[in-house]
C-alpha cells in the first residue's frame, strides 16, 4: 500500500473527530479477503482457557496464576503475536527541558521531557499535574499526533510527525486531530501525559530503519527474528520507558498511572498493560482484532486481514502471519490478553456501528476473562448480556459501547472519568 494511502487511513480511522460522523458502510472485502458481518456465519469456536496450564493442570489460586500461568501466557503472546521486546537499555535517560511551568490558568504545572530511548531515537513526553494535593493520579495517553496538537497550550513544544515520503515534518504542517480536554481531567484531580507513537517507531511498512527497533538489531541483522517485536510492541515498550520517567516525578503517583489508546493504539495499551504491571489501569478504545476482539470469531477484521502483505505485517511479529488461514491453531486469543490485565481495572470502549472492530467480540472476550478476575478477588463483567449502546458495565472489568462508529467520542470521556474515579481516586 502506498505510504500516503496508509497515512490517510490512519488519520481517517483513528482521529477522534471521525467517530462523530455518520459511520460509512463497512467494507465487504479487504486486501482481497471477504469480510463477514453475519452472526449466523461466525461459526463455532473454542477459546483457550486462561486457567489451564500448558501441562494440562488447572490454576486454582492466585500464586499459581502469578508464578506459572501468567508468565506462560505472556510468552505465548510474545512468540506468536506481538514479539519479544528488549529490556530497558543501560543508555536510556531523559532530559527535563520544561521543569514545571504554570498552565491552564494556573490549574496545572506543565513539564516537558525528552526520553532518550536508544541510539538516536528520542520521544517527547508532555505532562500536566493539577495544582493542589500531590502526588496525583495520571492518565498517560498514546497519541497519533505530536504533543502540541493534543493539548490546547501554546507553550508546548511543536514536535514533528511522519509525513509524505516517509519523512518527518513539523507537526503544524500535519493533520491536526486528537485534541483532548486536559482541563477537564485536571478539574477531576487527575494529571495527564501524552506522547506521539511515531517518535518511538514509524507506522508504515519499511519504517524499521527509522525507529527504535533498528537500535536493537544485531550485527548483520536486517529484520527482527520471527518471534521478535513488531511496531505495536515497540510502541508499548516506549510507554514503559515513559513510566520509567514518571516513577521519578514527585508530582505523579506512579502507583496510579492509567493508560489510554484508540484503535491500533488501543491494542498497544493493552499489550503495554499486559507486560508491564506498573500500569494501574487501562482504557482501550476500539482495539478490535489483535486487541480485545476475539480472533476465533469470524466477524469483521480477522488475523488474515491484519497480516495480509499489503496491510499491517510490520505491526506484529512475523509468526503471527502463520495463523491468518488457521486461526484455530493460534495458542492465544483476546480473552487471554484481557486476563493479563487482571487484577487491575480495564475498560473496553467500543461503538455499536464499528462492525469492522467487532464490538461483540470484545464483550465476549471480557466475559471469558472473568474467571481470572474472580480468582484474584475482583469482579469481571458479571454478566453475559451486552449492555445497550449508551450504557455500560462497570466493575474491575468494564465495557461501554457508544452509539456510533470507530474511535472515541467526546462523550466517552464521561465514562473514562467515571472509571478512573472508581478505581484511582483516593
Amino acid at each position: 500500500m502506498p505510504f500516503v494511502c496508509a497515512l490517510t487511513m490512519v488519520i481517517s480511522m483513528c482521529a477522534y473527530a471521525a467517530a462523530q460522523q455518520q459511520p460509512a458502510a463497512p467494507p465487504a472485502e479487504v486486501a482481497g479477503i471477504p469480510v463477514n458481518y453475519d452472526e449466523a456465519k461466525v461459526g463455532a469456536y473454542t477459546l483457550p482457557d486462561p486457567l489451564i496450564l500448558l501441562n494440562g493442570k488447572r490454576v486454582r489460586d492466585a500464586r499459581a496464576w502469578a508464578k506459572q500461568r501468567r508468565p506462560e501466557i505472556v510468552r505465548l503472546f510474545e512468540e506468536n503475536q506481538f514479539g519479544r521486546s528488549p529490556q530497558r537499555p543501560s543508555s536510556f535517560g531523559f532530559d527535563v527541558f520544561d521543569k514545571g511551568s504554570p498552565a491552564f490558568g494556573g490549574k496545572a504545572l506543565r513539564k516537558q521531557v525528552t526520553l532518550r530511548l536508544a541510539g538516536s531515537i528520542k520521544a517527547d513526553l508532555l505532562i500536566y499535574t493539577p495544582r493542589g494535593a500531590k502526588p496525583a493520579p495520571l492518565l498517560l495517553n498514546l497519541s497519533f499526533t505530536a504533543n502540541c496538537n493534543v493539548a490546547d497550550d501554546p507553550e508546548v513544544k511543536c514536535g514533528e510527525v511522519w509525513g509524505p515520503g516517509k519523512k518527518k515534518i513539523p507537526a503544524v504542517q500535519g493533520r491536526r486531530f486528537g485534541r483532548i480536554d486536559v482541563a477537564r481531567l485536571l478539574d477531576a484531580g487527575f494529571g495527564f501525559a501524552t506522547m506521539y507513537y511515531g517518535d518511538v517507531d514509524p507506522d508504515f511498512e519499511g519504517g524499521l530503519p527509522l525507529g527504535v527497533r533498528a537500535a536493537f538489531l544485531r550485527p548483520g541483522q536486517t529484520a527482527p527474528a520471527a518471534d521478535e517485536w513488531g511496531a505495536i510492541a515497540a510502541w508499548a515498550w516506549g510507554l514503559s520507558r515513559a513510566m520509567d520517567y514518571l516513577e521519578t516525578d514527585k508530582d505523579v503517583d506512579a502507583r496510579r498511572v492509567a493508560l489510554h489508546g484508540v484503535s491500533r493504539l488501543g491494542k498497544t495499551v493493552m499489550w503495554a498493560g499486559a507486560r508491564d504491571t506498573r500500569f494501574a489501569l487501562v482504557v482501550a478504545s476500539c482495539s478490535g482484532e489483535g486487541g480485545a476482539a476475539l480472533s476465533r470469531r469470524n466477524y469483521g477484521e480477522t488475523v488474515a486481514h491484519l497480516t495480509a502483505p499489503s496491510r499491517f505485517t510490520y505491526q506484529f511479529c512475523a509468526n503471527y502471519g502463520k495463523y491468518g488461514e488457521r486461526v484455530e491453531r493460534l495458542p492465544v486469543d483476546a480473552n487471554l490478553l484481557v486476563a493479563l490485565i487482571a487484577p487491575r481495572p480495564l475498560l473496553l470502549q467500543t461503538g455499536d456501528k464499528d462492525f469492522w472492530s467487532d464490538p461483540k467480540g470484545e464483550f465476549l472476550a471480557a466475559v471469558a476473562a472473568g474467571p481470572v478476575y474472580r480468582l484474584l478477588g475482583r469482579q469481571g463483567l458479571e454478566t453475559d448480556q451486552m449492555p445497550a449502546p449508551g450504557t455500560g458495565v462497570y466493575h474491575t472489568l468494564g465495557y461501554f459501547e457508544h452509539e456510533g462508529g470507530h474511535g472515541a467520542l467526546p462523550s466517552d470521556w464521561d465514562e473514562y472519568l467515571r472509571f478512573l474515579k472508581m478505581h484511582l481516586a483516593r
